[in-house]
């Protein structure tokens, strides 16, 4: 009986250790550390770190029916020697040159290299434009300094503004939609409001025009004051540009300039002669 008593009080000491043993085997099964989540290309936080720097000039033009925003190699590479500190984020690729670097964002599809859509002169033009308007993708994605332009092909970070305008749009949706049923005197606010923006429009259209046609027969430049409103490339920024840009364009012919002055002249005269006199603006 004691044989007996010592076997039964030995095999509940085991099965109390296997009892205490049994959550750590199970922790070290069940419980491997899970992978930290990856971390992002050091390529592309360097990409987003020149695209929001103002310092690299940039404009947006067409590509494929879908609006761009690109550079020129020439450009990068004097950013790239004036602004040493943003290739720190690069980590050991820091001395790279402006080359290497971006035939590296062109192999991680960060930027594209392209060119421009029409490659002959426009009639009255000089030679091409610096910043064309229309682009196509180059055939041979490496780097260029010279004529090369890159667009970007990833998605820029959205900012405050972006933000709020995205909830703003909504409900400026919704209240155009109920717009039958405003009061009479919101109908009335809104329908002058309307009138003026048009009317605003219209005249700076007028205005542009004017200026440009004076200035264009007894100089003989092209000076676009304020920005085209009716271009599909331009953007907000452009839209409060009061100055107008370097003209590119071939000086025209005296010829030319007398005739559209003459004509002007005529188209005038025609106004005033048929304009209805005061007795009859007064009736």
């Amino acid at each position: 009986m004691a044989g007996k008593g010592a076997k039964a009080t030995s095999a509940k000491a085991t099965e109390k250790e296997k009892g205490k043993k049994a959550p750590a085997s199970r922790s070290s099964r069940t419980g491997p550390q899970e992978d930290p989540a990856p971390k992002k290309d050091v390529y592309q936080l360097f990409a987003e770190k020149v695209r929001d720097n103002k310092q690299l000039e940039s404009r947006w033009a067409i590509m494929q029916e879908t609006r761009v925003e690109y550079f020129r190699g020439k450009d990068f590479t004097t950013f790239i020697k004036t602004h040493p500190e943003v290739r720190e984020i690069l980590g050991l690729d820091k001395y790279m040159e402006a080359e290497d670097i971006v035939n590296t964002l062109l192999s991680k599809n960060l930027v594209i290299r392209c060119d421009r859509l029409w490659k002959t002169v426009r009639p009255g033009k000089k030679k091409l434009s610096s910043w064309p308007a229309h682009l196509e993708i180059h055939q041979e994605q490496v780097f260029t300094e010279n004529d090369g332009f890159y667009a970007w092909m990833f998605l820029k970070r959205r900012t405050l503004w972006q933000t709020i305008l995205s909830f703003v749009w909504p409900l400026f949706a919704l209240a155009v939609c109920l717009f039958p049923v405003y009061p009479y005197q919101c109908k009335i606010v809104v329908l002058y409001s309307c009138a003026g923006a048009l009317l605003f429009i219209v005249s700076l259209l007028l205005l542009r025009a004017a200026i440009f046609g004076v200035l264009w027969v007894l100089l003989g430049k092209r000076v676009w004051f304020f920005p085209n409103i009716n271009a599909e490339e331009t953007t907000f920024r452009e839209l409060l540009r009061f100055w107008p840009e370097k003209d590119e364009g071939e000086r025209p012919k005296w010829t030319s300039r007398l005739f559209y002055a003459t004509v002007a002249v005529l188209v005038i005269l025609l106004l005033r002669h048929h304009a209805p006199d005061e007795a009859a603006r007064a009736r």
